[in-house]
């Protein structure tokens, strides 16, 4: 059954969408979501900006108390990562916010160098979601870097409608992701992000994605629908231009995938700049 989560940086819609559904299967965050917490946004509208300790102290505040929330869920917490920042840095990172609740996955993107930390950190037996996905290279280089990981201990984040924003068919490579893994041992599980429409979420339930994460409005979209489990559902991509299933060979070393994609680039940039617009 396809696990719900919620993408969110803010607890209060975690107890609202804990009322709206009467359960959730975990949270995703991000700097972006970090900075459009209430909280944050109203500091900043004061001119009152954080120092790179206090935004980290305000982000471990808000893990904490919706871990609290979830306590049986997984909650994914994003290392900070810029173009510039290294597999040690995100290392360092991500041992620090691994101790902040006892449910976390921590995120780090599908780049050579978030690669690099997550086969280092799937040796220590970290959870991790790696991001910013838009390829199936990419997709297989998480699932050749994370060998040996326990199902459910990795996820791997494709993320839809950026993919659709760019005129591809962003449901397409979810298809393509969970074909892929279909005769793997399975320890990566497929997390359809960046859902941007009742459409992405009833498809994805039609997939029998593992997992989806979505805003609250789109939760409530979906149970205003009726809360179809999308068995029924006939999904259109409209123009969106699909992509080839491609034979790839989950046996090599994720180094020997092509993991390059600009909109991992350009992902990784916005989140930066968001976080850093949070911070003196």
């Amino acid at each position: 059954m396809t696990k719900l989560f919620l993408d969110s940086g803010d607890a209060s819609e975690t107890r609202q969408a804990l009322e709206l559904l009467g359960t959730l299967d975990g949270q995703t965050t991000n700097p972006t979501l970090v900075a459009k917490n209430p909280e944050a946004a109203a500091r900043l509208e004061r001119g009152e900006k954080f120092t790179s300790k206090e935004i980290l102290g305000f982000y471990k505040d808000v893990i904490t108390e919706i871990s609290g929330l979830l306590p049986d869920g997984s909650v994914s917490i994003e290392v900070y990562s810029d173009l510039e920042t290294t597999a040690e840095d995100m290392i360092e990172q991500a041992h620090e916010m691994y101790t902040w609740i006892p449910n976390a996955h921590i995120k780090l993107p599908t780049t050579k160098e978030g690669l690099t930390a997550a086969q280092k950190l799937n040796k220590e037996h970290m959870r991790l979601n790696l991001t910013l996905c838009f390829t199936q290279e990419q997709a297989a280089a998480v699932y050749a870097a994370t060998r040996g990981a326990k199902k459910g201990d990795v996820y791997v984040s494709p993320f839809v409608g950026r993919l659709d924003d760019q005129g591809v068919d962003g449901m397409n490579f979810i298809s393509n992701c969970l074909k892929i893994f279909e005769k793997s041992d399975h320890h990566v599980e497929t997390l359809v992000a960046s859902v941007r429409s009742l459409d992405n979420f009833l498809f994805s339930l039609r997939l029998k994605a593992d997992i989806i994460t979505a805003p609250l409005k789109l939760f409530k979209e979906w149970v205003e629908a009726g809360k179809s489990d999308g068995s029924d559902f006939m999904y259109s991509a409209g123009d969106l231009k699909p992509t080839k299933l491609k034979n790839l060979d989950l046996k090599s070393d994720w180094q020997d995938f092509n993991i390059r994609h600009e909109l991992t680039k350009s992902g990784l940039e916005r989140f930066a700049k968001d976080w850093n617009e949070l911070i003196k």
